[in-house]
């Protein structure tokens, strides 16, 4: 850690960057808002885990005892992700005539499955929800007295109990409170629920027995207890998507704020965290990432359609976590194009050499990366750093693996497990197998070799149709690549 360049991150509490100080020496305690269970999540989704991915491989990198913590919401988030609407999960059982726990099982394996393809680590523990549901009843009778009043639909936080109630997301509490319903009896149009009470004559099938009547914690509780329970207050570094930074975590910092009896945010670690991060959207023009969309943007669609997971992970990269990042079928094709010439490099390099310790040679190259990840984690910029050193001519081989090793290893994109072979995904739709194709594009050559371009021309074509198309004079070598849709 003594030799690296100070590691600086931008809070989103206070809109600076500031140096990462832990709290506990040589420690780093990290909480990542999860995903709720309801349904598949979304490539906009992943773009969160990788971003908090990178940010523990950074940290971990500079030797710090990493314990990050991602919750799994199986409870407690409406339709509305400010304080309206159904249960997610009691809808989606619903329309599906299926239990919530098998709803819930099902989509948190997906979750997983998603993660572990776009090479993310495992955290330290997956928290969930329902598993902590004593624990919140004991969060909210702790500040219920000072900091709550009851209505007949459940629990209200009081927001004008904290000071600075909203700082994080930058309004005055009465702006934009048109997300949030208008409750007969609230203080505040911003006032939210802890506790929602199950209405009478309703059975949910997630219910519990409370001192404020049977029912279910709210989204924004939950996070508290767990943060708290497992990290302990303040720990150091709490992350999630912009959107939450509106409404989500404003309530969690409130909560947290008022369970430790602590005073106003000018001092950042009395909402919890001493540091709130966020990564930007991930914008599709198409209109197909909203979940309601149908074939909306899962990571396994983009499988389907032959690319491989890391591609997206690549694509990510390319843009700093703080910026919108634009999905289009072109920019993936590109990023998956930059990731087998990486590919491609570190194999020829893995047939020459075993990595060894990077020597003199690129230490410049390794301290520039150093530097741009210190910089709020620039990832555009450590990309330029390891196309540089996978550049490098005239360097020892086993060196060369090293140092792209030592970036790998922060930016995670498993270079040194990748081929040609696992890069190549055959779209689902083509209606042929990858040993046809091969056998089709011999044949094709062939006849290339020996100018009968017609006969060329028809085995493209019968790839086309069966949605595969052909790159010829593709430098990479190739070959194929799905057909456009």
């Amino acid at each position: 850690m003594t030799d690296q360049p100070a590691l600086r991150l931008f809070n989103s509490l206070t809109r600076e960057l500031e140096p990462f100080a832990p709290i506990h020496p040589g420690e780093a305690r990290v909480y990542s808002c999860g995903p709720t269970v309801y349904n598949y999540p979304h490539i906009g989704n992943m773009r969160a885990y990788v971003f908090a991915d990178v940010l523990g491989r950074t940290l971990s990198a500079r030797g710090y005892a990493l314990t990050h913590i991602i919750n799994i919401t199986d409870v407690g988030h409406l339709t509305d992700d400010a304080d309206a609407g159904e249960d997610k999960l009691e809808a989606a059982a619903a329309a599906r005539a299926q239990s919530i726990h098998a709803i819930a099982r099902h989509y948190t394996e997906a979750y997983w499955a998603d993660v572990a393809a776009l090479n993310i680590r495992a955290p330290a523990q997956w928290s969930i929800a329902t598993d902590y549901v004593p624990q919140m009843i004991a969060f909210a009778q702790t500040i219920a007295d000072r900091h709550c009043y009851d209505l007949p639909g459940g629990l209200y936080f009081d927001t004008a109990s904290v000071a600075d109630y909203g700082r994080l997301a930058r309004a005055e509490t009465t702006v934009g409170t048109g997300r949030i319903d208008d409750v007969a009896g609230k203080r505040h149009p911003a006032d939210f629920a802890i506790w929602r009470k199950t209405p009478p004559g309703e059975t949910r099938q997630m219910e519990w027995d409370s001192p404020w009547g049977r029912g279910a914690p709210g989204w924004h509780l939950e996070c508290s207890v767990m943060s708290g329970a497992l990290l302990g207050f303040p720990f150091d570094i709490h992350t999630g998507g912009i959107d939450h930074r509106e409404i989500h975590h404003p309530n969690e910092i409130a909560q947290n704020q008022a369970y430790c009896g602590a005073g106003g945010l000018g001092d950042a670690a009395n909402s919890g965290a001493k540091l709130w991060m966020h990564n930007n959207f991930l914008v599709d023009r198409s209109g197909k990432m909203s979940k309601s969309s149908g074939e909306f943007l899962r990571l396994q669609l983009l499988i389907d359609r032959g690319y491989h997971p890391m591609a997206y992970r690549l694509m990510c990269l390319q843009a700093h976590y703080r910026s919108e990042l634009e999905f289009s079928w072109d920019a993936l094709g590109a990023a998956l194009t930059r990731l087998k010439r990486l590919v491609m490099a570190v194999v020829r390099l893995r047939e020459a050499a075993t990595p060894v310790e990077p020597g003199p040679k690129f230490a410049d190259a390794l301290a520039r990366f150093d530097a741009a990840m210190a910089d709020d984690l620039n990832t555009p910029l450590a990309l330029t750093v390891l196309d540089e050193i996978v550049a490098q001519k005239r360097v020892d081989p086993g060196e060369k693996l090293g140092a792209i090793a030592r970036i790998d290893a922060v930016l995670g994109l498993n270079l040194a497990n990748l081929d040609r072979i696992t890069l190549r995904l055959r779209p689902i739709a083509a209606l042929i197998d990858e040993a046809a194709i091969t056998a089709i594009l011999t044949e094709r050559r062939a006849a290339r070799a020996a100018q009968d371009f017609p006969r060329s021309d028809h085995l493209r074509d019968q790839l086309t149709q069966a949605g595969v198309e052909v790159m010829d004079g593709d430098p990479l070598g190739w070959d194929w690549h799905p057909a456009a849709r």
